[in-house]
């Protein structure tokens, strides 16, 4: 099964497969925080950008190793792109730009991000 997302006007489209997770993180740094995600993580492989790469825009804060991807059109921030751990390329879904997930339905973890 899969599951697809996209910024709010559209332009940037992406796909995962994978299920729809029943968790999320609620992270509590000052990025998340602020924004309000509620991410997954998945592995870069199982993530397609089926488009809109040319209308995103990156941002990195602190150590600059997350790379924030940013519809330049409506400022909506769908996925970042990252390693994991181990060093292997990952994707973090804000499920907020999932349309089919249920956010009412998740199970929230909570990461002290703020203090890393």
């Amino acid at each position: 099964m899969s599951y697809t997302g996209s910024c709010h006007c559209g332009a940037v489209e992406f796909s995962v497969d994978a299920d729809i997770p029943d968790e999320a993180i609620s992270c509590n740094c000052s990025h998340c925080r602020r924004k309000g995600f509620l991410l997954t993580f998945v592995p870069g492989e199982k993530f397609v950008l089926k488009s809109g790469d040319d209308n995103l825009t990156d941002y990195r804060f602190n150590t600059k190793v997350i790379r924030h991807r940013t519809c330049s059109t409506c400022g909506c921030q769908p996925f970042a792109e990252g390693k994991d751990k181990d060093g292997n390329d990952t994707r973090m879904v804000n499920l907020r730009c999932v349309p089919d997930c249920n956010i009412e339905a998740l199970k929230i973890n909570h990461y002290d991000g703020a203090s890393h």
